[in-house]
């Protein structure tokens, strides 16, 4: 091969067939799997347990990581076999720390909450009756229930 092959960028087409020809090998089990794996790694950073993350913690992404690898679970463990025990023991552990992020912020005193400006109240706060329908339909994962 020259030297002047060997520099030269392949053209959108080139790039294109090569695309294409990976896909044909990638199986729709291959990307759901490695979805899992990364939502539990993000998960863990937003959970800010990677040492150092501590200051990435966001309960409410940490929530939709957990919502979604729940969602994804039953669909990867036949591909997972044995293996889906440690994605579960993964999301039980990011759902405990969950619960305790979530409990931190529930945790503010009246006194710690910021005042409505003078002139305006703050909107009742009513709570439903019961659980609503996604948490009835068994979809939504609750802490401490």
């Amino acid at each position: 091969m020259s030297e002047q092959q060997q520099q030269r960028q392949p053209t959108e087409e080139e790039l294109r067939a090569a695309y294409e020809e990976q896909l044909k090998r990638i199986r729709v089990d291959d990307v759901l799997v490695q979805t899992v794996l990364s939502l539990i790694n993000l998960g863990s950073l937003r959970a800010g347990l990677v040492p150092g993350s501590e200051s990435e913690a966001d309960p409410a992404e940490l929530r939709q990581a957990i919502e979604a690898v729940r969602a994804l679970l039953p669909l990867v463990e036949p591909t997972l076999g044995p293996d889906a025990a440690q994605i579960r023991d993964a999301v039980s552990r990011l759902q405990m720390e969950y619960a305790r992020l979530a409990g931190a912020g529930a945790a503010e005193t009246p006194e710690q909450q910021p005042e409505a400006p003078k002139g305006e109240e703050q909107p009742p706060q009513d709570k439903p009756e019961g659980p609503g329908p996604a948490e009835s339909s068994g979809r939504l994962w609750v802490p401490g229930r």
